[in-house]
């Protein structure tokens, strides 16, 4: 017994640093160096660099490993901008400027597609806005640790389930980026500083909403420190003592949060703080606008959104086109959809709620012809309505993808109705990680002049 667990501690003990020599840039954006025929990814290192590295995780294919030192710096990398870079997992890129992470991303996604045998027409230019201090949602992680005497708020630790003990964000909007320091303060003054989980960021153009999580009542003093902090900052402030429905206000008393999809004030979108949104709210704007370009939308058409949400794409595509059909997945968000239509007095956007993994062909949406489609899934992608797409005969298809892979299957399963791969480009939604966001236009021969 005592052998076996001598031998258990010496598997748990971490491996050896050891110097690797990066030979190339992984999607995911690790360095790519190999041991003994076995490939290395690791974390912070960039092509033709030598570093000091350690191994994480290990498997039979390959290994993990997360840079320590660099011992020989390539000339492309750069001074991160952010103190806490390399132990916070909110962000992986800081160490390649901003035009050396979008032409990186870029390839990635070509590459993809070049391996996959999907040829096509025009690379669009990539979208971006701001690189710093353009996150607009987030969900922060709330841990007081008594050896530290504070409770540290912000982003997990990269390779650790342990809350990053950082002062402030560069990537979150400034309100609350720059005042990680200033929040930790006040929760630490709290009786409750122990019970508080997490905190939901949301914001819009004018106001920043926190939601606070938190496992027991708070007493008079504690809400009070609260009230206090977000009067002072100029914050929304919720909270949050159990499921989504207990989500109420605390200061002030009357808040609300909308987002302008096209920027020029046309269209108001009202969202709460766990709805999903796009985070980037200067490059949603540009997504809208070359979604609609590339959808080319006229008065006669018949369009319909996969995925559409809260109506981000629905409600601009209703102004350009005769009647425009939203589906989504949660009929919550398609009655406020609904409810979001008909405040901006739009009368030709119609949703109902489907599961898209599963489309039933009985469905009255699923038997209408449609001249645009546009779809918008989550990361797993769009596979089973992808499968069914040909059947609506639209001339013209425009898919935003979030996962590159995903995007190259059903790629793959659209091509094969016919279609083909006319524009694709990437669009920046997460400067400083490696995301890879990309918006794709397929086009039908027979719908050419449609």
């Amino acid at each position: 017994m005592q052998a076996r667990r001598r031998s258990r501690r010496r598997r748990q003990r971490p491996a050896e640093p050891r110097a690797l020599d990066i030979e190339s840039l992984s999607h995911e954006g690790r360095g790519i160096a190999h041991v003994n025929g076995k490939a290395v990814f690791v974390s912070g290192a960039l092509p033709g660099e030598r570093v000091l590295a350690r191994v994480q995780r290990s498997s039979r294919k390959f290994d993990e490993a997360s840079t320590l030192e660099v011992l020989e710096a390539s000339p492309a990398r750069i001074e991160p901008r952010c103190a806490a870079y390399g132990y916070c997992g909110g962000c992986s890129l800081q160490h390649l400027a901003n035009e050396d992470q979008l032409a990186h991303k870029q390839r990635a996604l070509l590459e993809m597609l070049a391996h996959a045998g999907i040829e096509f027409d025009e690379l669009l230019p990539p979208l971006c806005g701001e690189p710093w201090g353009y996150r607009r949602k987030a969900r922060l992680g709330v841990k007081y640790v008594a050896g530290k005497g504070r409770v540290l708020v912000g982003f997990r630790e990269r390779d650790t389930p342990f809350i990053a003990d950082i002062r402030r964000c560069e990537v979150l909007l400034p309100e609350v980026g720059q005042r990680l320091d200033q929040l930790s303060e006040t929760l630490t003054r709290l009786d409750a500083k122990a019970q508080i989980p997490q905190i939901e960021v949301a914001a819009d153009a004018r106001h920043v909403q926190l939601v606070l999580r938190h496992l027991q009542p708070l007493s008079d003093g504690d809400l009070a420190l609260l009230a206090d902090f977000a009067e002072t900052h100029g914050l929304y402030l919720q909270l949050q003592p159990g499921g989504p429905e207990t989500v109420h206000n605390l200061h002030p008393a009357e808040q609300s949060l909308a987002f302008d999809p096209l920027g020029d004030g046309r269209i108001r979108i009202e969202f709460r703080a766990a709805d999903f949104v796009q985070v980037n709210s200067a490059v949603n704007q540009k997504m809208v606008a070359q979604a609609l370009e590339m959808l080319d939308l006229r008065p006669s058409h018949r369009a319909l959104d996969l995925f559409c949400g809260l109506g981000n794409f629905t409600l601009p595509m209703a102004l350009g086109c005769r009647q425009v059909t939203g589906i989504e997945g949660d009929q919550a968000m398609v009655r406020r959809a609904l409810d979001a239509a008909e405040a901006n007095g739009i009368g030709n956007a119609g949703f109902h709620a489907a599961d898209l993994t599963d489309p039933d062909p009985q469905r009255s949406w699923m038997r209408g012809g449609y001249d645009r489609i546009l779809l918008d899934p989550p990361r797993s992608g769009a596979a089973e309505v992808a499968r069914v797409i040909g059947r609506f005969g639209a001339g013209r298809i425009v898919y935003l993808s979030c996962q590159p892979s995903s995007l190259v299957r059903d790629a793959g399963i659209i091509c094969a109705q016919g279609y083909r791969l006319s524009r694709i480009g990437i669009m920046d939604m997460f400067p400083q990680t490696a995301h890879v966001e990309s918006m794709a236009v397929f086009e039908h021969p027979r719908g050419a002049l449609s």
